[in-house]
């Protein structure tokens, strides 16, 4: 049975900037918001919160989810890849002095004029539209989201 993988991202504004991460790909350096992929016993915000401390240092509050994203691929032999990706948008609580993970060169602040000059470099498309969104002020509160952990043979 096929299943997307869940990612996260943030969307994090400061003074007419946001915050991207430099990456090492297969493809090259490429420009991706803080990303990655939601881990065991975790909540989607908490995972959303742990990516991008791991690839910015920065230590953030989401505040509301501006989007979900399906992204889909078509590799090659025609295998398909699709990835769920829930994007927040948050606040800088602190800044932590850590390495970044081992595959993001550095985070960088971007106005959304360079943001749009540097598309090319994007990891995905979703870079820009999860920006665009954004700024159209696309928010949805926190609370549309839960988390229930459950034991297996346990009552839901």
């Amino acid at each position: 049975m096929y299943k997307p993988e869940i990612t996260v991202a943030t969307v994090i504004e400061q003074g007419g900037r946001f915050l991207l991460v430099e990456e090492e790909t297969e493809q090259g350096i490429q420009l991706n918001q803080p990303a990655g992929h939601l881990e065991a016993d975790e909540s989607i915000q908490e995972a959303a919160v742990r990516e991008t401390l791991e690839e910015t240092s920065y230590h953030v509050a989401p505040d509301s989810l501006v989007g979900i994203y399906l992204l889909q691929y078509t590799l090659e032999k025609s295998e398909k890849i699709s990835f769920l990706r829930f994007t927040f948008s948050g606040k800088i609580v602190s800044k932590r002095d850590q390495p970044l993970d081992s595959d993001i060169l550095r985070a960088v602040w971007l106005t959304y004029e360079e943001l749009v000059a540097s598309r090319h470099r994007h990891r995905s498309k979703l870079v820009l539209k999860s920006v665009e969104d954004y700024l159209k002020g696309q928010r949805v509160p926190l609370s549309v989201l839960s988390t229930c952990f459950v034991e297996r043979n346990k009552e839901l």
